[in-house]
């Protein structure tokens, strides 16, 4: 008792399923890209979700539309010798949802990014990291736009 009281004071609330309008009985991803960490993420998530997608976009009920995927780094901070020392990763994506002639969502522009710093003697180790950052906020990218869907 005293633990669901504690939970419930500092704010945690448990993740509830996110659901897909009506309209998105048959979903169709329209992206330039489709071989990218945030197409595949979204395709699972949304599957996970319940969504049947479909490989055409005219047997679907609903596109969704992925206009600008985009990922890289960029340094942060160098030191005295002018050797990179923090980097930051990004990952922004756009996107929008159509259902017939109706938009449900206009075009959204969504950026997340995270630093790590870097040392030149464990370049493999930092790689690692990076990569499990990018992963990490391709998740976040992807959860972010099911649940502003799941608010339409």
């Amino acid at each position: 008792m005293s633990l669901a009281l504690l939970l419930t004071g500092c704010g945690f609330h448990l993740q509830a399923d996110l659901t897909a309008p009506p309209q998105m009985e048959r979903t169709y991803i329209a992206a330039v890209e489709r071989n990218t960490q945030f197409h595949r993420e979204l395709r699972r998530q949304l599957q996970e979700s319940g969504v049947n997608l479909v490989d055409s976009p005219d047997e679907a009920t609903a596109i969704l539309s992925i206009m600008s995927d985009q990922t890289g780094q960029r340094v942060l901070s160098v030191s005295a010798r002018n050797v990179p020392t923090e980097f930051e990763v990004f990952y922004s994506v756009e996107y929008a949802l159509v259902a017939g002639e109706t938009s449900l969502l206009s075009p959204q522009d969504i950026t997340f990014t995270r630093d790590y710093t870097y040392d030149e003697t464990l370049v493999l180790g930092k790689e690692r990291e990076e990569d499990l950052m990018r992963e990490a906020i391709v998740r976040d990218l992807a959860h972010t736009v099911l649940k502003q869907i799941s608010t339409l």
